[in-house]
């Protein structure tokens, strides 16, 4: 049936859970993008887990069909199911969206059309699902989503989630319903968009907010202390996903590094590494399936003692992967331990092309630094370095651009001086991306470059370093870069932009020419000091006078 996972896929599919609740609480568990893409993400399956292991619960999946079956949906007008028992969505008494990238926001509308939901929160009767959401960029900002999800989860998911289900079990008890969001506004890290009203001045900028009665004022953002308490883990596995048969496990939650332009720093902190005692028991789930198991989290490089973990799980014969390694903390142990894994690709991501820029941006990372981490790769042999770029970031210039090349040239040069060959590498891989203001990062005040200037940059750096020789260079392109931005800085009124560019079928420039908004308002425009922001009603631990500071710091160039 169109809009479920193919039937080759389901029988390839090995799950790894070991108790699922059939409570009568039915909750579709919702990814706004592919199998292929929410099957890879650790976040969507630690929460089916959380929900599955819920006695009160019976969790299912869905995912957006791909385009084949998105076609054969919207031709047929048959509604999109669930992965399990293929029961449509407007089925489920709850209809949960985990949500990690602002740029599948547009697919979220898609999903709830073909499931035959009403797109907007005030449209929905008692009889309609209760629609949720959560997921790192939900409390970012869930402001322009507000007026599609009836409530969103603020904060890590494990003892919110835990309360919400009971919550939403007791009142599908009482009144055969999960609506009537006003029974879960006591529950802490809970924020219900209908109970609050907003008002703009006359430059457009948010200037009033108002909590209806018995509705909190600020949302804290919940996270657990005890991380151990909580294993994070993949819960099934997948030839048919982007990590194909590798198992996920996280371990460790947040990072101390605090780059300026990243919000794990300050969303996700303080870092919590977890015990090697803890994994254990998951990686033995995995193992008794398969071999590959991938360590992730923010800082996997910070985790104390990563070659011991390293050695222990191949003593347990597991092939190990890590999601990333800062370049500062690459040793011959660890890239020598991971390439007997099967590495062949290792990645340093210096941002900017110059200390000065890496200064500004927090970063923490210095040419010689990058210097001794490409001669230990030179020295193991590795056939493909990665390296990772922004443009367009707060206080760059020509000359950082310029670097760019020259940077990856000398990487070049390192590996050649060091091997005293240059037959061992394959390429080198440059991934240059726009930079895109976050909020809760020390550059929420500042504005996306201009997208002409980004291709004018790009082509820039894609024309000195076209005829190099092992150096290929990928670039994300500007314009989505410029939707991400929007969406990422926008406020209520920016929902109603998504909304006409779901009616236009995926069209932005045409949704941008009918709006009576206009979106470069959000996206171009650098933020005052006092500024009042669509997400400023979170509590985070890291406090806006303290972002504050940094962005100053970061425009004198000046690290933490």
């Amino acid at each position: 049936m169109p809009g479920r996972v193919k039937k080759s896929e389901q029988r390839t599919e090995t799950a790894l859970l070991k108790k699922q609740g059939n409570g009568p609480l039915r909750i579709a568990l919702a990814f706004p993008n592919t199998y292929y893409v929410g099957m890879s993400n650790l976040g969507y399956q630690a929460v089916f887990r959380l929900l599955a292991e819920h006695q009160g619960v019976s969790c299912e999946r869905v995912f957006l069909p791909d385009a084949k079956d998105l076609g054969e949906l919207q031709r047929t007008g048959r509604p999109l199911c669930s992965l399990e028992s293929g029961a449509p969505l407007d089925a489920f008494h709850i209809i949960a969206f985990s949500l990690s990238f602002e740029n599948d926001y547009l697919n979220i509308l898609t999903m709830l059309s073909l499931g035959r939901v009403p797109l907007v929160q005030a449209e929905r009767d008692r009889r309609r699902p209760l629609v949720i959401a959560g997921g790192v960029a939900a409390f970012l900002n869930p402001e322009p989503l507000a007026d599609f999800f009836d409530l969103f989860v603020i904060g890590e998911a494990e003892e919110v989630l835990q309360q919400f289900c009971d919550a939403a079990v007791n009142q599908l008890a009482a009144e055969k319903t999960c609506r009537g969001p006003s029974v879960y506004k006591d529950i802490s890290g809970i924020y219900i968009p209908s109970g609050y009203r907003l008002r703009y001045g006359e430059d457009g900028c948010p200037a009033y907010r108002e909590a209806l009665p018995g509705f909190p004022a600020r949302i804290a953002c919940r996270q657990i202390s005890r991380v151990d308490s909580f294993p994070t883990a993949s819960c099934f596995l997948s030839p048919q996903t982007e990590f194909s048969d590798m198992g996920l496990i996280e371990v460790s939650r947040g990072c101390a590094r605090r780059c300026r332009f990243c919000a794990v720093g300050s969303v996700y902190n303080p870092y919590r590494p977890r015990s090697a005692q803890s994994l254990m028991p998951a990686v033995s789930d995995m193992l008794s399936v398969q071999k590959k198991v991938g360590l992730m989290g923010a800082a996997v490089s910070d985790f104390p003692r990563l070659p011991s973990l390293i050695r222990s799980l191949m003593e347990k014969g597991a092939l190990v992967s890590v999601s990333s390694l800062r370049a500062d903390a690459l040793t011959d142990e660890i890239v020598g331990l991971l390439q007997q894994c099967g590495h062949k690709t290792f990645t340093i991501a210096p941002e900017a092309g110059t200390d000065r820029l890496r200064r500004a941006i927090g970063k923490g990372l210095t040419d010689e630094q990058i210097d001794v981490s490409v001669r230990v790769l030179s020295r193991c042999r590795v056939p493909v370095i990665k390296l990772y770029f922004m443009i367009g970031l707060p206080t760059e210039t020509d000359d950082d651009i310029s670097a760019i090349a020259g940077l990856a040239r000398r990487v070049r040069h390192m590996y050649y001086k060091e091997a005293r060959a240059e037959k061992w590498l394959n390429r080198i891989q440059l991934s240059i991306t726009p930079f895109v203001p976050k909020p809760w990062t020390p550059f929420q005040w500042a504005a996306f470059e201009e997208v002409a200037v980004l291709k004018h940059k790009l082509k820039l750096i894609t024309s000195e370093l076209r005829t190099e020789r092992k150096i290929q260079v990928t670039c994300d392109l500007p314009k989505w870069g410029y939707v991400q931005a929007l969406l990422s800085c926008g406020d209520r009124r920016v929902g109603r932009m998504l909304l006409k560019v779901h009616e236009l079928g995926g069209d932005w420039n045409r949704a941008f020419r009918a709006s009576d908004i206009n979106p470069d308002f959000y996206v171009y425009r650098e933020r005052s000091r006092d500024e009042l922001f669509p997400w400023d009603f979170i509590e985070h631990r890291a406090t806006k006078d303290q972002l504050w500071h940094e962005y100053e710091k970061a425009l004198a160039e000046i690290r933490s």
